[in-house]
């Protein structure tokens, strides 16, 4: 009998090694090398479970002239937000992994989409047996005769079912607990991850079907195997939130048939997950009473403006060393806007504590949110406050000069569609004389700013 063959795989990276090593050659990390069987049997694929290829044409190479394009064919969902961060629906054939923490939703997210859809589906469970899939579908209050729920992990047993129903998508909660017989380690281990995902795959391009696929992350906060995953499926989804909390975010990190970037709240009920239709109002606190160190700026997530609310707060500094602490927002990009302040505009805050927050929990990379943290920084500093109906979309350079930022029109047309009453942007942009309700404010630098609202 001849010795399954055997190698050592990175538990962080996925990188193959032929024998054991201490540090990973690829992403240099100590002792993560697992020895892993790679191969049982050579027949047990998933055209073995029942679909023959036997038939199936020869690949030809063509010019590239001869190509013919057609815009991707689409299932457009019933959930909105997930088409807008699918960007325009689930491509029919494509492979779509979602992560996230467990108990965030993932599952429920998934098993709405599926009892939402006229076509028919399936729903592979490897962590849930089909009576708990059930007890979620009631809480869920909905009901459909085209969802197939299946509680197993052997790949060759779920093509047997997949052949038999036949649906029009499948969905894998999740890629970790899925085994396949043709590789002897164990589920979750890199080389099952990789086999399995390898054979669906396949399954989704030759029959043109897409799979969904939920999958666990690390201690780290990434997803398990994702170094080895993210190159081989075409789209890759994030599920994010606080348990803590009712919103939830879905980001795309990688698509091949939209654009990245973009963004989609939800919000936890005991009836499963609601669409937020319009974020800008969850993302701006309804005070009572107006207070200092809040302002609002008009920011873009993908292709979607959100109004979003900043918090500042500054105060005499305890200890001996300044504390910079900031939720949502780059902690070094902090770091460098308190520095303009204190030599371009003269604020003295090298002795103050300076903590800011973004609320609703989300994190905003756009530079057009500088200014907004300048403003909220000098109202919480001088305990002065600012007019809840004025918004800002300024880049702040390290000359004090205000910068011009990408999609101006798009910012301006959601600020003046809630209600504010003005907004202050770059002298040097250029807006187009559409009747806006609320004032275009243009100013030229940090020192101007600080004139006008202090």
């Amino acid at each position: 009998m001849a010795k399954p063959k055997t190698v050592y795989f990175c538990q962080n990276c996925g990188a193959q090694h032929p024998k054991w090593q201490g540090q990973c050659n690829s992403c240099k990390e100590w002792n993560t090398l697992v020895e892993e069987v790679i191969s049982k049997s050579q027949d047990k694929t998933w055209e073995a479970s029942g679909t023959s290829s036997q038939n199936t044409k020869q690949p030809k190479a063509f010019k590239l002239s001869e190509i013919s394009f057609e815009t991707e064919d689409r299932i457009i969902t019933k959930d909105d937000e997930l088409n807008r961060v699918l960007g325009g629906g689930i491509v029919k054939g494509s492979l779509i992994l979602l992560g996230g923490e467990p108990g965030i939703g993932k599952s429920t997210l998934l098993l709405q989409l599926c009892l939402h859809l006229s076509i028919k589906s399936l729903y592979v469970s490897g962590e849930e047996s089909s009576k708990q899939i059930k007890m979620r579908a009631d809480r869920i209050q909905k009901t459909n005769d085209n969802c197939f729920i299946l509680a197993d992990t052997s790949t060759q047993r779920i093509f047997n079912q997949i052949k038999k129903i036949e649906p029009e998508l499948v969905i894998i909660d999740s890629i970790q607990t899925l085994h396949t017989e043709m590789i002897e380690s164990s589920p979750g281990s890199i080389s099952q991850i990789r086999a399995c995902t390898a054979e669906l795959i396949k399954y989704a391009k030759e029959t043109n079907t897409p799979v969904l696929l939920i999958g666990h992350i690390n201690k780290e906060g990434h997803l398990a195997g994702l170094k080895i995953l993210e190159h081989m499926v075409d789209t890759v989804l994030q599920f994010e939130g606080d348990q803590n909390f009712i919103y939830r975010i879905i980001r795309v990190q990688k698509n091949r048939f939209g654009a990245t970037h973009e963004l989609g709240i939800y919000e936890m009920q005991s009836g499963g997950l609601k669409q937020i239709l319009n974020p800008s109002k969850i993302l701006i606190s309804n005070q009572e009473h107006d207070l200092s160190g809040t302002s609002v700026v008009a920011t873009l997530e993908g292709m979607r403006p959100l109004m979003v609310e900043i918090q500042a707060l500054v105060s005499s500094a305890v200890y001996g060393t300044p504390q910079r602490s900031s939720t949502g927002y780059n902690a070094k990009r902090l770091n460098m806007i308190l520095a303009v302040l204190e030599k371009r505009a003269g604020f003295k805050l090298g002795a103050k504590d300076v903590f800011l927050n973004i609320t609703g929990g989300i994190n905003i990379d756009d530079p057009a949110i500088d200014l907004a943290v300048v403003v909220a920084i000098l109202s919480s500093s001088h305990d002065i406050v600012l007019n809840h109906r004025f918004c800002f979309a300024r880049e702040i350079g390290l000359a004090g000069e205000v910068r011009p930022v990408p999609r101006l029109e798009q910012r301006i047309a959601e600020a003046d569609k809630l209600g504010f009453e003005k907004i202050f942007i770059s002298n040097s942009t250029k807006v187009s004389n559409k009747n806006y309700q609320l004032e275009i404010v243009k100013l030229k630098s940090v020192v101007d700013v600080v004139e006008y609202l202090f």
